[in-house]
């Protein structure tokens, strides 16, 4: 494919206006890992720098989100992992607002380290949706008060994936864009925020895929990038209609990263394409080789690009040129993809070990490690000067 140049300005998201300090969706604004949060902390631990704490009532390893002063959070129990809990906590304090359940309708196998609350809802000012590994779909206000629900399994019978589903929704205006690859029938979907019916249906190759769709603004049409096993695809957010799509990326894991006109894969380490108005030039600006990147997704914050594998090999290279700026390890094992904001990178593994990065120095240099009880799948989300981490069985609200 032709590399193009910009004649235009790219804006990297385009979802419902939100306050600055919101997380939303999985990743949080565009799946980009960054907050303009400031005055956030580098230390804390279980009694220490923890602003409240809420039991939760199973387990799950998808992210929190954050919206209007509420924290939407999903979990998943049963002997079957068959009953779906979605739950609101307050911001501000810690207090459960409401609680909800649903029984799956889809099949629940799963890999033992995932479970069926692995897709991380997204919310808006009107309330959450949360879709779960079973196919099961449900939109709740800001209130708890049930909205609509679907079945994707009942609308779509052949949708199995044995390894369990994980790509998250996102939101685009009054459409909820719903990734749906699997070895059955596969598809991404805009569901209107309404009714839950659907908008449109684009047809996708089946493969399992575990990535969560980004969005981009071309002159006054809006963009939904999904990367696959096939490729990188661009649908219109409007119609469904494919507007390109490229072989420069082979994603299933980990999401890719917009910032300006360019678009940092996780392919051959991690590899940046510059965007133009025909879709992502044919070959990368560069390619950082040892950048690598296991399930978490690639960070781009200040100048930098940032991955970490899941044996915990933590690698950052310069945005200009690629040059790696250097490699160390962390202890643990690691599935959060890192965040940042405030100067500070935040990397978490899968016991509640965090390290704090600094993310200005020239440098490897860990400003903190903190450590929480239990099980750390989930990202970090990051709002109200607070970030918050879910463990198996508790919500931490850390700062002030």
């Amino acid at each position: 494919m032709t590399r193009y140049l910009l004649t235009f300005a790219l804006a990297s998201a385009l979802a419902p206006a939100l306050a600055a300090a919101d997380w939303s969706q999985f990743k949080g604004p565009n799946a980009t890992g960054v907050s303009t949060e400031k005055g956030l902390p580098a230390e804390w631990g279980k009694d220490k720098g923890v602003a409240w704490q809420a039991k939760l009532p199973a387990r799950g390893v998808s992210s929190p989100v954050v919206v209007a002063g509420r924290v939407y959070v999903t979990c998943s129990s049963g002997v079957r992992d068959d009953r779906l809990h979605v739950l609101c906590f307050d911001a501000g304090t810690g207090k459960q607002l409401w609680h909800r359940q649903l029984q799956a309708t889809g099949g629940t196998a799963a890999h033992p380290k995932s479970c069926m609350a692995a897709n991380t809802p997204v919310a808006d000012a009107d309330g959450v949706y949360a879709l779960f590994a079973t196919g099961d779909l449900a939109a709740f206000d800001a209130d708890g008060t049930l909205r609509w629900y679907r079945s994707l399994a009942g609308d779509y019978p052949t949708i199995t994936n044995q390894i369990g589903m994980a790509a998250s929704p996102i939101l685009v205006g009054d459409k909820l864009i719903v990734p749906m690859d699997n070895a059955g029938e596969s598809f991404l979907a805009a569901v209107d925020t309404k009714y839950g019916k659907n908008v449109w249906k684009a047809e996708r190759p089946r493969d399992s895929n575990w990535t969560t769709p980004i969005t981009r603004a071309v002159g006054s049409a809006t963009e939904v990038l999904f990367d696959g096993p096939s490729g990188l695809t661009a649908y219109d957010a409007a119609s469904g209609d494919k507007r390109w799509s490229s072989k420069a990326s082979k994603g299933s894991i980990p999401t890719g990263t917009l910032d300006g006109d360019t678009l940092y894969l996780p392919t051959g380490g991690v590899s940046a394409f510059k965007l133009g108005a025909q879709g992502v030039a044919e070959k990368p600006a560069w390619t950082a080789k040892d950048v690598q990147s296991g399930m978490p997704s690639p960070l781009v914050y200040l100048g930098r690009v940032y991955a970490v594998t899941g044996q915990g090999l933590v690698s950052c290279a310069e945005t200009k040129t690629g040059k790696t700026l250097y490699k160390e390890r962390l202890k643990g094992a690691f599935s959060a993809s890192p965040v940042a904001a405030d100067g500070k990178v935040y990397v978490l593994n899968e016991t509640g070990s965090c390290a704090v990065l600094d993310a200005k120095a020239d440098g490897f240099e860990v400003l903190a490690t903190n450590d929480l009880p239990g099980e750390t799948l989930g990202t970090p989300a990051i709002a109200g000067g607070r970030i918050f981490i879910r463990t198996d069985k508790v919500l931490y609200a850390i700062g002030k």
